[in-house]
């Protein structure tokens, strides 16, 4: 009798790894670490092999592939805005599939500075969609820039002063349960009254303290870290067109080597002598490429008005400008561009860059697993080319699942 027993589970145990079998299928590139051709086996979303060969088996073209971008700072995409009224679970699944197209499998919504009333709404439609399978895990939470920012023209960027306001918890709280307690990070200025405490209390819960839009001295930018801040938000912008060549918010953030940073290298946020310095200090281990996209990525230049009032203008070559405040308006450009610009101006190698819109990222908010090429990862992968550095995605893999192919 135990010999049959043995024998029906030996059959069954068979029928059910070649099911898993039938199930995986293989995706080959020259892998984005070393350059040398792989062909990873997907099994059921995940990774469950990745063999090294000898050559790709198509040989057209150099097609390189890596883990999906992860974007820390996306205000919305092909024209749709995560801040505006009229938003929808479709809106967002729109611009979602406008992110898969330019590689990024992993993002975070960010809803900016805006009335408390339009923040709650908004983040529970968010939650919505974070939750749909259409999406497939591609929302890993929320970022909320603001409120809680400078009111102090430059610094403050382009948030509408009159949603500018202090720290409050229980406002917070409200946001939080809104978003199904899935916002992973907060950008503030720690320097406003209150905001150290605020800090401490986000802390207590897990979420990423980001420094960001602020005119904070040394000893608060200090404070600010020792209380459990742990980056800075886009490095190099929200600060006031004019700041002292010694007493200004970059040089405690460049100095502490606790702080991580987020860079935007959308060719216009920065210059390259800026990004090569910030590299320089912080390296490839505490640095994030970010896009800080806006929904006015894939629009035609021209001038629109925002419902604050303000004049936006979208300039043939891509820079997003705020003609009434005379700052940049967030980007047009996706996380893709800057990956390539980033590495044209530092040098570094497609490794450190992928390490830095990937891994990085991955890490700090916890998302274990994603953010590298190892067994038992979701398969979220991208296929591409780079040619003077664009990259052009082929084909973009979200948990298993093509989700995106280029015509060919």
């Amino acid at each position: 009798m135990v010999k049959y027993i043995l024998l029906f589970l030996a059959v069954v145990i068979h029928i059910e790894l070649a099911a898993q079998k039938g199930n995986s299928k293989y995706v080959e590139g020259l892998f984005y670490f070393d350059q040398s051709p792989v062909r990873i086996e997907i099994t059921n979303g995940k990774i469950t092999n990745i063999i090294r060969i000898k050559e790709l088996s198509e040989k057209k073209e150099r097609i390189y592939i890596a883990p999906g971008f992860i974007d820390n700072q996306v205000n919305g995409y092909n024209s749709v805005s995560f801040v505006e009224d009229s938003l929808t679970v479709k809106d967002i699944e729109k611009a979602t599939r406008g992110l898969w197209q330019a590689g990024v499998t992993t993002y975070l919504p960010t809803v900016t500075t805006t009335d408390q009333r339009l923040l709650v709404k908004n983040l529970s439609i968010l939650q919505k969609a974070k939750n749909d399978a259409r999406l497939h895990g591609s929302i890993a939470g929320f970022h909320l820039e603001g409120p809680y920012l400078s009111p102090e023209d430059g610094y403050r960027g382009s948030h509408p002063l009159k949603f500018v306001r202090k720290p409050d918890w229980n406002e917070f709280m409200e946001m939080y349960e809104a978003s199904g307690r899935n916002i992973l990070q907060i950008t503030l200025a720690p320097e406003i009254e209150g905001a150290m405490d605020f800090i401490s209390k986000c802390r207590e819960k897990n979420i990423v303290v980001a420094i960001g839009h602020h005119n904070a001295s040394t000893n608060q930018v200090t404070e600010a870290l020792d209380r459990g801040a742990q980056i800075v938000t886009h490095l190099g912008n929200g600060l006031a067109n004019s700041i002292n060549r010694h007493v200004n918010p970059l040089w405690p953030q460049l100095s502490d080597d606790r702080l991580m940073i987020s860079i935007i290298g959308d060719g216009f946020h920065l210059l390259p002598e800026e990004i090569r310095v910030f590299y320089k200090v912080k390296g490839a281990g505490k640095t994030i490429i970010t896009s800080d996209v806006t929904h006015y990525a894939g629009m035609l230049p021209g001038k629109y008005s925002t419902p604050e009032g303000d004049m936006i203008e979208l300039t043939p070559e891509g820079a997003l400008l705020n003609l009434t405040q005379h700052v940049l308006f967030g980007s047009a450009s996706p996380i893709t561009k800057g990956v390539g610009h980033v590495m044209k101006v530092t040098g570094c190698t497609l490794a450190e860059a992928v390490q830095m819109s990937s891994t990085n990222p991955a890490h700090l908010y916890g998302l274990t697993d994603r953010g590298e090429i190892k067994n038992g990862m979701r398969a979220d992968l991208i296929l591409f080319t780079i040619e003077d550095f664009k990259i052009q995605i082929k084909e973009t893999i979200v948990a298993g699942e093509v989700v995106y192919e280029s015509v060919k």
